[in-house]
């Protein structure tokens, strides 16, 4: 993460006022309740999804998404080829979500709920008029924050790559061993940038997916050779899965030069870091075959911590009491973690007891209730 220099500070300083959103061409559109500028009401049903309003000015657009339905949805607002501009996840029956995205470049996007978190959901055109200054143009803390990030995106993007080629390396050398020890370490870059590879929708499934995945997406990287390694035995295939896992983390690496993140998603992905703790690591889910859950459980929490770190001059300047609550929150779970390290890896998840789950539990939603504030004080 960078640090704040003489110089940056002086920049902020003479800056006339802090983000209050982006400044758009397009006049502001009405929401829901009449009023101007406030979220966007979205009712996600099983069957339909319903967003109160289908235009927006560019610039910071909000929305209010709660689940009339029965099963657990999701809300996404996706630009051209499906690229995912902002997301909220695993919205419970009954239950409200909240998003914030930055747009600033008008045109045509995409609205959609996924009931049952599967499919490609149920979708709609939504028009984004104008255009409006990015926040980091703004203001010299959020762009501090966004290139700071960005390096460590890329950071680990440079140790994705040749990791996941040592394990596919082991795995096509049939040496079985050596492929289960660098499962997990290869994962932990990957699960610690997740929510920007998932920015590219056609990779994550491709790389992440399991086997009772969404119907028609064939069943492909960790999670297929995991299964492999642990279950079945290797098979004729498996080397072919290989290759494909760094092919996939290579085409990542070149498509992330050219991803311009905003602040905001930095502060939406560090919430879905966690959130991907909560549904996946902690509920033994997502290592299935290996057990290696306490792995990405802590890769995705480093994530989170790394995109809130970038932020933190603006969280400081904004919010002087989220900072320091979040530390202590962040310290609570690796103070929890460390109680279940064994040399340089983990206890097994099939090695938990309830007890020990439902500390996990308590942890992380302590975490998350102060990382869901983020998002909007950034924008404030």
């Amino acid at each position: 993460m960078s640090r704040r220099t003489a110089a940056s500070v002086l920049a902020a300083a003479a800056a006339a006022a802090v983000l209050a959103g982006c400044t758009s061409t397009a006049p502001p559109a009405e929401n829901a309740s009449g009023g101007q500028g406030g979220p966007i009401k979205v009712a996600a049903a099983d069957s339909s999804c319903d967003v109160a309003v289908t235009e927006a000015p560019a610039g910071k657009i909000s929305f209010t998404v709660t689940n009339t339905g029965s099963k657990v949805t999701e809300f996404y607002l996706y630009a051209t080829g499906d690229r995912i501009m902002g997301e909220v996840e695993n919205i419970g029956p009954g239950l409200t979500r909240d998003l914030i995205v930055e747009v600033p470049d008008g045109g045509t996007y995409t609205t959609a709920c996924k009931p049952g978190m599967v499919g490609d959901g149920i979708r709609a055109a939504f028009t984004v008029t104008g255009n409006a200054q990015r926040s980091v143009d703004q203001n010299t803390l959020l762009a501090e924050a966004t290139a700071g990030y960005t390096r460590y995106v890329n950071s680990q993007i440079e140790a994705l790559v040749p990791k996941t080629q040592e394990f596919a390396d082991a795995v096509k050398a049939g040496d079985v061993a050596t492929a289960k020890a660098l499962f997990p370490v290869s994962r932990t870059y990957w699960e610690r940038i997740e929510p920007v590879a998932e920015s590219f929708s056609d990779i994550d499934p491709k790389v992440d997916g399991r086997d009772d995945g969404e119907p028609g997406v064939p069943f492909t990287g960790y999670h297929r050779l995991e299964k492999d390694l642990w279950e079945t035995g290797l098979q004729p295939d498996s080397a072919a899965m290989a290759d494909a896992l760094v092919a996939d983390m290579k085409d990542l690496q070149t498509r992330v030069k050219t991803l311009e993140l905003t602040p905001v998603q930095l502060a939406n992905g560090a919430k879905e870091l966690l959130d991907e703790v909560a549904t996946g690591k902690i509920t033994g889910e997502e290592d299935r075959y290996s057990h290696t859950d306490l792995w990405d459980f802590k890769a995705n929490v480093e994530g989170s911590q790394a995109a809130v770190a970038a932020l933190r001059p603006v969280i400081d300047e904004k919010d002087k009491a989220l900072g320091p609550l979040l530390d202590e929150r962040f310290a609570a779970v690796d103070t929890l973690l460390e109680q279940y390290r064994v040399g340089d890896s983990y206890k097994l998840y099939t090695e938990l007891t309830d007890e020990d789950k439902k500390k996990m539990t308590d942890a992380v939603d302590a975490l998350s209730e102060p990382i869901s504030q983020v998002a909007a004080v950034v924008t404030s």
